[in-house]
């Protein structure tokens, strides 16, 4: 699908036509294919790399992992996804980097990479498609709206829902009135899980570099739980699955409802309750409150529910709904007339009436294809893609802002969106920017 310009680009100005981004096809013909790398081989950067492999426009070209099995093995993936064509096996991003012949790189490093690698990309002239959520911290998450303004490049964010046609139509519909004036939106992301325990260190693969894993977090000692996937437990590397699942949930409330600056205060409550005692740092109970001119959003996780489920294949690929009293990631809006229950991933919406008649639905497909085929589509075109980076800035920085308030205590902050600054809190202002320095932080100038 195309490009869906935004009111708020032609506003500042950023419509695509006045970025004035070199074309790719100045370089390329029109019937090349995109060049495209793979930094961080891990299940999802895969799983997004080869599906772009598999489309006759692109080609993966190389792929880049510390770890030296698994970059040989998705490697040999790759190949099998285009006709035999092995990329190029790089150990640093470096080398990715410097390849004149890569036009985009995907980045899908652990979270705490998202924003220096993709940093580094634009600087050396990439396009980059990168993980959700694509910014450890609000600062750094600016600094790369200003590094791919500065260079011209096209940074989509892997929130895909913004690329579902039946999204847009949920968003029309809000939009056109049909629900009334819309004074309550409910966010969800209730799942079950267990304790998170760290057990034994272990030893680090042969040739394995920790301290560029860890890259710009603070320095600790090599643990393989946190190296496989434990480090979604823990405040240096992620914001919890606030950041990693909620955050689909919460960008396309924002964008439903029409994509408004950041709200002037959050609130929230929680902490470490059903897993009381565990390694993990961040919440398995948190409860947000955003205050938005004229509407409020809520924002509900759980690690422990084990009765709620998320929206399953067979739901995202067929005209299902789901059941949605148990549906663990659905969205509510509440309008003065009636409410809609939509579904991320391809779940679909349902609007009722106070009756429980349902007056208004649209069956949904999960929008991978359609999120890649733009990106493909603006990689050459120039057009800002539909999860630009500077819509992502603002919704993700409502994420944070979140994890922020119940961070410092579980406090009601004060925010101004202008400055990307809390009002009057120096601790919450601390936790907006890393406060360690090293080689791998991202720099004030870009």
């Amino acid at each position: 699908m195309k490009s869906i310009k935004r009111r708020m680009f032609l506003k500042s100005g950023l419509a695509a036509s006045a970025l004035g981004f070199p074309a790719l096809g100045q370089v390329r013909g029109a019937n090349d294919r995109v060049q495209v790398a793979l930094i961080g081989c891990g299940g999802r950067g895969a799983q997004v790399t080869a599906s772009l492999a598999r489309r006759s426009d692109v080609e993966c070209s190389q792929v880049c992992d510390i770890h030296e099995e698994r970059l040989v093995r998705i490697a040999d993936h790759m190949a099998e996804q285009q006709g035999g064509r092995k990329p190029l096996l790089a150990r640093r991003m470096e080398e990715v980097f410097a390849n004149k012949g890569v036009d985009a790189v995907v980045v899908a490093t652990p979270d705490h990479w998202h924003t220096p690698a993709a940093i580094l990309a634009c600087q050396a002239g990439k396009d980059v498609y990168v993980e959700k959520p694509f910014s450890h911290n609000i600062w750094e998450g600016r600094k790369l709206v200003e590094a791919a303004r500065k260079y011209k490049r096209i940074v989509q964010v892997g929130t895909q829902n913004r690329s579902a046609p039946y999204n847009h139509v949920a968003r029309e519909y809000i939009r056109s009135g049909r629900l009334g004036d819309v004074r309550l939106v409910k966010v969800f992301n209730l799942k079950g899980g267990g304790p998170f325990h760290l057990g034994k260190s272990g030893s680090p693969p042969k040739g394995f570099s920790w301290k560029t894993w860890l890259g710009p977090a603070k320095t600790r000692p090599y643990h393989s739980r946190i190296f496989h996937a434990g480090w979604h437990y823990f405040w240096d590397y992620s914001g919890g699955d606030l950041a990693d699942c909620g955050i689909h949930q919460l960008d396309l409330a924002l964008m439903v409802m029409g994509d408004p600056a950041a709200p002037a205060a959050v609130s929230a409550s929680g902490g470490r309750i059903q897993h009381r005692g565990d390694d993990a740092e961040v919440p398995d109970v948190e409860i947000l409150q955003y205050d938005y001119p004229g509407f409020v959003m809520t924002f509900e996780h759980s690690h422990f529910a084990g009765a709620m489920s998320k929206i399953n294949g067979s739901i995202r690929s067929s005209d299902k709904f789901p059941h949605w009293p148990q549906c663990a990631t659905r969205i509510e809006f509440y309008g003065t007339r009636d409410m809609m229950m939509l579904g991320r991933h391809g779940g679909g919406w349902q609007v009722f009436a106070s009756n429980g008649r349902v007056v208004g639905q649209q069956y949904g497909r999960h929008p991978d294809p359609e999120h890649q085929q733009n990106f493909v589509d603006c990689v050459r075109s120039r057009e800002l893609p539909n999860a630009d980076v500077e819509l992502a800035q603002v919704t993700t920085s409502v994420m944070h802002m979140g994890n922020i308030a119940h961070r410092v205590g579980n406090q009601k902050l004060r925010y101004d969106a202008r400055s990307e600054r809390f009002i009057d809190s120096d601790p919450a202002n601390r936790l907006a920017k890393r406060q360690n320095v090293n080689a791998f932080s991202v720099s004030e100038s870009i």
